[in-house]
């Protein structure tokens, strides 16, 4: 599918591919190409003749797994970034590759699956197709938006965490050690992306790229800053679910103690009683107590006596 923006003297024109003849005669149109799910070598033609991209960079564009990049050429710059998908709601997310082309007075982007920002800036422009002057702020405010996805779900995830850390303290369970683990191993993954995208923009706002002027500037270092605390509270929430699960341990290993400390009590307290008992347990003939009317008596007085003690030095000692 090819989805076309064409912005002529303030006015908003949309359709498909024809309109890229037009923006050809129109040197001062800025025109915006959205591509998905179309076949790829098409999908090369189109870009390799109508734009001139390179064929390096399509390739980086097409394949299925690339880490994020950024590349300057004569007349555009190519962007790649990792979005979030558009199922993608919670800290379990998919995301999908965004590649951007930006020149002066044009942009393309191209996904991989279905994407709620871009989908949110067509409409975005299509109420205010005034407001975009140029191929190099449509792209700033499309990057702000995915940048906005990933934190609207790690700002989900704070209120989870803040709620286990109470719960582990109370009633503690394996599920949410698990629970935890899964938000280790997603977090991770997200700072690992943000981090790619932290170094993207920092070098944008660092350098001059082609397509990208002074006046942008302002627009990119909020997206540079929204990437930048995507990247700090992913590893933020990554360390605090780390505590949580070095939390989780040490309560279950304090309980477990606590269940050895009493064992071991109401072990201490009947191995002399069972000595006793296997003392006189035992069938010799030669065993005077066994004789004495009284000798039952006396041994459990003895034997009382012994429990009572060993619980009360227990106590002393503050072991009950």
């Amino acid at each position: 599918m090819i989805k076309t923006h064409l912005f002529i003297s303030g006015n908003l024109m949309s359709g498909g591919e024809e309109l890229i003849e037009l923006w050809h005669k129109e040197p001062d149109s800025i025109i915006w190409l959205d591509l998905f799910e179309i076949d790829i070598a098409t999908e090369e033609n189109l870009l390799r003749s109508e734009f001139g991209i390179h064929p390096l960079a399509i390739q980086d564009a097409q394949r299925d797994r690339h880490p994020p990049k950024i590349e300057s050429f004569d007349n555009y710059t190519f962007i790649l970034l990792r979005g979030l998908s558009a199922d993608s709601k919670e800290i379990d997310f998919k995301t999908i590759q965004l590649a951007l082309f930006i020149g002066k007075n044009f942009l393309i982007t191209r996904h991989s699956g279905q994407s709620l920002s871009i989908n949110r800036l067509h409409e975005i422009v299509e109420q205010d197709p005034e407001s975009y002057g140029s191929g190099s702020k449509l792209a700033l405010k499309l990057c702000r938006l995915v940048a906005l996805r990933f934190l609207d779900v790690l700002l989900q995830l704070e209120s989870r965490l803040e709620e286990l850390e109470m719960l582990i303290v109370e009633k503690p369970d394996d599920s949410m050690l698990a629970e935890l683990i899964q938000y280790k191993s997603d977090l991770n993954r997200m700072h690992r992306f943000a981090t790619y995208h932290e170094q993207l923009f920092r070098l944008l706002k660092d350098r001059d790229f082609s397509g990208f002027t002074e006046k942008t500037r302002h627009e990119i270092i909020d997206v540079w800053e929204q990437q930048e605390r995507t990247q700090s509270l992913s590893q933020l929430y990554y360390e605090t679910a780390s505590d949580l699960i070095d939390g989780y341990i040490s309560v279950a290993s304090h309980r477990l103690n606590k269940i050895m400390k009493v064992l071991t009590i109401v072990m201490a307290v009947f191995v002399p009683l069972s000595f006793l008992a296997g003392i006189y347990g035992m069938n010799f003939e030669n065993m005077p107590e066994l004789h004495s009317k009284s000798g039952y008596f006396i041994l459990l007085s003895i034997m009382a006596a012994i429990a009572t003690l060993l619980l009360i030095i227990f106590r002393r000692i503050k072991w009950l």
